[in-house]
């Protein structure tokens, strides 16, 4: 067999080599890319209330619904800076409702579509802001809530110890399981909910209104998220 021939044979079997060997670790990076795609979190963000549902409303006439979205928002902006993926329930001062006449019909349907919201989001985790009211305005300070899912009592306590460590020292409130809370109750994957003050003291609902403590709030929150994520991925 003529020896350039032999030569050129070699070269195309080495080059079809080399071409398999790249496309099969092109293929198990694509794979990686993907699994890891579908493995990531999704941190779901709920503003509680919103439209003709305002929620609780502070000694000040100020509508529970309004201050949700603002911290719920900041909150989203500091997750994306830490390249976290996020998925906002509302981000406008709307209810979610698609269906109902009445107020309390169209409430059914806006906590029912914020559930389906949060269970067709694969690999969700969902984080419910609000803000706590109570008949008496000595009461005050931010506690954490938790559904009965995988994860839920563990972060919500990170999140309790972030809020009095970066936020508020003078918070001795301890983060409880979540009762009676529809949303918390009809979710699967790891839930929390946070009542991030008492818009029945005056003082804090004043604190609550102010951008800057609503970027703290939000940052303390937010880096809490972030570790607990980290962590989670690393197990």
């Amino acid at each position: 067999m003529d020896k350039k021939y032999v030569a050129w044979i070699s070269v195309l079997a080495a080059m079809v080599i080399t071409g398999a060997l790249m496309l099969s670790r092109f293929g198990s990076a694509v794979a990686a890319w993907a699994q890891d795609e579908k493995d990531t979190t999704t941190v779901i963000i709920d503003a509680g209330h919103g439209g003709e549902d305002g929620g609780a409303v502070s000694v000040s006439g100020i509508c529970e619904s309004g201050l949700n979205l603002e911290i719920a928002l900041r909150l989203n902006d500091f997750l994306h800076l830490f390249g976290i993926e996020t998925q906002m329930i509302r981000t406008s001062d709307i209810s979610i409702h698609t269906e109902g006449n009445t107020i309390a019909q169209k409430k059914v349907s806006d906590i029912r579509n914020r559930v389906s919201a949060v269970e067709n989001t694969p690999n969700a985790l969902l984080v419910s802001i609000h803000q706590n009211h109570f008949s008496e305005e000595k009461y005050r300070g931010a506690q954490v809530f938790y559904a009965e899912t995988d994860g839920s009592e563990a972060l919500a306590a990170e999140l309790q110890a972030a809020i009095v460590s970066q936020v508020d020292s003078n918070n001795h409130r301890q983060c409880k399981r979540a009762q009676d809370v529809y949303l918390m109750e009809h979710v699967s994957c790891s839930a929390v909910l946070i009542e991030c003050g008492f818009l029945s003291n005056y003082a804090e609902e004043q604190l609550l209104r102010d951008a800057s403590y609503q970027k703290k709030l939000a940052a303390a929150i937010g880096c809490c998220i972030f570790n607990y994520l980290e962590v989670s991925d690393e197990i």
